[in-house]
């Protein structure tokens, strides 16, 4: 530890020399000027331990000089001890008032001055390092927050990261479900419809070949309809086709937005992603007793695969498409089922590129959020909605998710009673 370091202010020779060989030789860094004024000057370059102050001086005198020292935030703690031939009380009290500490009374003591010179830099010393210890307490306190709020954040990552992942594979594993009856299906409609050709085709050539059948069978044709079922039954079957190749539809969505992500990016169509998204969550959307159905619009501009993460990117279409949806409803309480289809709730659904950017914009035409909300909608575990029905996480994780992950942004720009819109910005 470096040794303590005094200022003597005096402008007698006898005593500096006295002073200064008896503290040099104690092992005190010295440093000594003779009036106030350079005092004060010396104080702007050097920041001593502890000033040792004669009273009576030329110039401005020692109650001037301390009482300036201690008017200035950067001097103010150093502490004083006055030197003084002045043994009345009324001088002390002056002295102790400006911010003295002590006094060395004239003729100088040495056993005296190593005393109160001793005693008051262990003071001092003890005091600064209780004081830093304090600052290094709260700065550790400080750190010890950061990383419980940290730790909280990542737990509740975690969590939601976990769900994300549960849904995945509920998703998928739905989708490989199907996919195993549905081939069957398939199969059998095709070879169904081409059987079902065949017969009738049959039934055609014997018609032409027994001109004249007997009654019964005439009247069982004329029973079951046998030209109806000519006619219906191969639009039936294509009926079933086109039902079992939207049920294959459904299925590919399924496996576009549950597929897993690998440790590096991927080239992938966002648009089958969004598109993927809105399919499981179009029975939100469904016209209900309340409100008429809500609108998706799409306006898909031409957009190259992207380098990314697409599971963890549809995490974020399905965040950003369930906020509009729960921001639409919540404008619809308020309104009648009438007012509602006055105005009809729609989601907007940009994609575009701009300045080397994939953007993609999901817009709502709800009551939008104030600036207020718009400064923390980002912030973890912030949430308007009520308990139970958000968590606060959904934004924060989407934002890490494009920021983080991708190297892009996600903005929100928001008018009350206008709407409210996210854009998301990822480098080509």
């Amino acid at each position: 530890m470096p040794s303590n370091s005094i200022l003597i202010v005096d402008d007698t020779p006898n005593n500096i020399r006295l002073l200064f060989d008896v503290l040099d030789n104690a092992g005190f860094d010295i440093s000594v000027v003779r009036n106030g004024e350079t005092a004060l000057e010396k104080l702007h370059y050097i920041q001593p331990d502890l000033i040792l102050l004669d009273v009576m001086m030329p110039g401005i005198d020692g109650f001037e000089t301390c009482r300036r020292i201690k008017s200035n935030t950067e001097t103010r703690d150093i502490p004083i001890i006055f030197m003084t031939a002045l043994a009345d009380t009324e001088h002390k009290v002056s002295g102790l008032q400006l911010g003295a500490i002590d006094y060395i009374t004239k003729p100088i003591q040495v056993e005296e001055v190593l005393a109160r010179v001793n005693l008051h830099l262990n003071l001092r010393n003890a005091q600064i390092q209780v004081q830093q210890e304090a600052i290094e307490r709260k700065q550790t306190e400080i750190e010890l927050r950061q990383a419980l709020v940290s730790m909280q954040q990542m737990q509740a990552q975690l969590v939601q990261s976990e769900k994300m992942s549960a849904l995945g594979n509920l998703v998928a594993g739905i989708a490989h479900e199907i996919n195993n009856p549905l081939g069957f299906l398939n199969g059998s409609i095709r070879n169904a419809t081409e059987n079902v050709a065949d017969l009738f085709e049959h039934i055609k050539l014997y018609q032409q070949e027994c001109s004249e059948p007997k009654d019964t069978i005439t009247e069982h044709a004329e029973d079951i309809d046998l030209d109806y079922l000519n006619e219906d039954l191969p639009q039936m079957f294509e009926a079933m086709q086109k039902a079992t190749n939207r049920i294959q539809s459904i299925s590919d969505s399924l496996r576009t937005f549950s597929r897993g992500d690998t440790q590096c990016k991927v080239k992938a169509d966002l648009h089958q992603g969004i598109d993927s998204t809105i399919l499981i969550l179009k029975y939100r959307l469904k016209a209900n007793e309340k409100r008429p159905a809500i609108e998706i619009i799409t306006n898909y501009g031409d957009l190259p695969k992207a380098q990314c993460f697409p599971g963890q990117l549809n995490q974020v279409f399905m965040n950003l498409l369930a906020n509009a949806i729960d921001a639409l409803e919540e404008s619809n309480k308020e309104l009648s089922y009438k007012e509602i289809e006055a105005n009809p709730n729609k989601i907007i659904v940009n994609t575009f590129i701009e300045e080397n950017f994939i953007k993609i914009s999901i817009a709502d035409n709800g009551k939008g959020i104030s600036e207020e909300v718009k400064g923390k909608i980002f912030n973890h575990l912030f949430t308007t909605k009520a308990v139970g029905k958000g968590t606060g996480l959904g934004l924060s994780i989407a934002r890490q998710i494009i920021v983080e992950k991708h190297n892009g942004n996600l903005e929100v720009n928001s008018e009350i009673d206008r709407g409210t819109e996210f854009i998301i910005s990822i480098p080509i």
